[in-house]
């Protein structure tokens, strides 16, 4: 954690809330009852792992839609580009407008892809539902920045952090929106887990040290490829978490910083006690030779160099400190003394 030299972000769930709610619910094809097709896109989104889901499950519990007894088949993933089942035997799709281009479905409405642009320039998610040959409604979602998000990307850049980059599945507007918003250096969109993984590797080849935030099972290839994988603690899957080395308990990016400041102290205690301890043991292996090295010298080189090097990594205390089990280190042992 000291040693790093850039930091990439995941968006959803990271840098922003992930408690997503939804903005905008339009049906396209006016022969499609709106009730009835927002229970069927519920009951896909309720087998969904994705955090967006929840906010259109949130919307059907409001309004007393029942989704949980809808007959969902051969329910699949398209794994970074949406969902799909078959509900009393059609196919329904929901997910980004590059699935349903890859699809062939069109829409006889002119004006889907500006009213798309224009929610996703809001920095909404918006997400398409149809079958392979129409596309039947637009859905935006909205994820608040987490309060903190700016304010840390501006301390970590002070701290000397030269590069802060926002990985992203979703759309390029919606990332731009984002990322300027909290004022990352970087924005990368539309990205596959490959991709994550791709950026990451491309990173450390330039800057060495990289380490990874993320919380998702699509952010697992990307934290174990980083120099340091961090999860969001509380919102973040089980892979994540096991994929990590750092886990932030409180899904609180303020203690991010925090972290950096505490591991970059860590190390300079270990280099100078290192050094310290060394510099002891020379000076008594030369008493040696002219036969100056006593009892007494012998046991102060010994057990004085340790209880210094102790005393001196009792500096640690002095940096300010926070909430216990807010930053839990994995697999990770500090070297506090030299011995």
């Amino acid at each position: 954690m000291g040693a790093l030299k850039a930091i990439a972000f995941d968006k959803t769930g990271t840098l922003t809330k992930g408690v997503p709610v939804v903005t905008d619910f339009e049906v396209i094809n006016k022969q499609i009852n709106e009730k009835e097709l927002l229970s069927i896109v519920t009951a896909l989104e309720y087998r969904s792992q994705h955090p967006l889901a929840s906010a259109i499950m949130k919307k059907a519990d409001e309004e007393n839609i029942p989704y949980t007894s809808v007959l969902v088949e051969e329910f699949s993933s398209i794994t970074g580009k949406g969902i799909k089942g078959t509900v009393e035997g059609i196919t329904y799709y929901i997910g980004s407008p590059t699935l349903f281009t890859e699809l062939g479905a069109a829409s006889t409405d002119k004006n889907l892809e500006q009213n798309v642009t224009a929610l996703q320039n809001q920095g909404k998610t918006a997400m398409i539902i149809g079958t392979e040959q129409n596309i039947l409604a637009v859905i935006a979602v909205a994820d608040e920045v987490r309060d903190s998000s700016k304010e840390v990307i501006q301390k970590l850049h002070d701290m000397g952090i030269k590069k802060t980059i926002m990985l992203t599945g979703d759309n390029k507007a919606t990332g731009q929106a984002i990322g300027r918003k909290v004022g990352v250096t970087e924005i990368q969109a539309e990205l596959m887990p490959e991709d994550k993984l791709n950026v990451i590797k491309r990173l450390r080849a330039e800057y060495g040290k990289v380490a990874m935030i993320g919380d998702g099972v699509n952010d697992a290839p990307a934290l174990a490829a980083s120099t340091v994988g961090i999860a969001m603690g509380g919102a973040g899957t089980d892979t994540a978490l096991e994929t990590a080395d750092v886990a932030l308990m409180g899904d609180d990016l303020s203690k991010l910083p925090f972290t950096v400041k505490l591991s970059r102290k860590s190390l300079n205690i270990i280099k100078a006690n290192i050094t310290f301890a060394i510099g002891i043991k020379v000076i008594a292996l030369l008493l040696v030779i002219p036969g100056w090295l006593t009892l007494w010298i012998a046991i102060m080189s010994d057990m004085g160099a340790t209880l210094l090097v102790a005393l001196n990594s009792l500096r640690l205390m002095r940096v300010k400190r926070i909430k216990r089990n807010s930053v839990h280190l994995k697999r990770c042992t500090l070297f506090l003394h030299f011995y």
